[in-house]
């Protein structure tokens, strides 16, 4: 997994969204409910981007879309298959997320998990 590059600067190179490790042919799923605004090709890859109410837009890639520009998808529905392509090493998701002309870590926009330890016993 390649991690999110807080940018100071928009027009700066860097990695603008996370890369997690997948599998080709893996499916992906909307990561909460919004509007297609896209869907197809960007220069070499797949990419599904969804407007979400909150002003955020996620961004998927190199995704197979099984959706189409308009489409409107919840939490969890299927928008399309991984490809091969985006990671030297291995096949990977690149997740983003934006709003306006600020980009967001896309992790940190998941509900938070309560982890609870338990004592050891003997």
């Amino acid at each position: 997994m390649r991690g999110f590059d807080r940018l100071e600067h928009n027009w700066l190179s860097g990695h603008r969204g996370v890369d997690l490790a997948s599998r080709p042919g893996e499916q992906i799923r909307a990561a909460g409910p919004g509007q297609v605004v896209y869907s197809g090709l960007v220069v070499d890859n797949n990419v599904v981007s969804i407007e979400h109410s909150t002003g955020i837009r996620t961004t998927y890639m190199p995704v197979d879309p099984s959706v189409s520009i308009g489409d409107w998808v919840n939490t969890g529905d299927v928008i399309g298959t991984i490809e091969e392509g985006h990671c030297l090493l291995g096949t990977c998701l690149h997740w983003g997320a934006k709003r306006g002309d600020r980009y967001y870590d896309p992790l940190s926009l998941l509900d938070a998990v309560e982890i609870r330890l338990y004592p050891v016993t003997k």
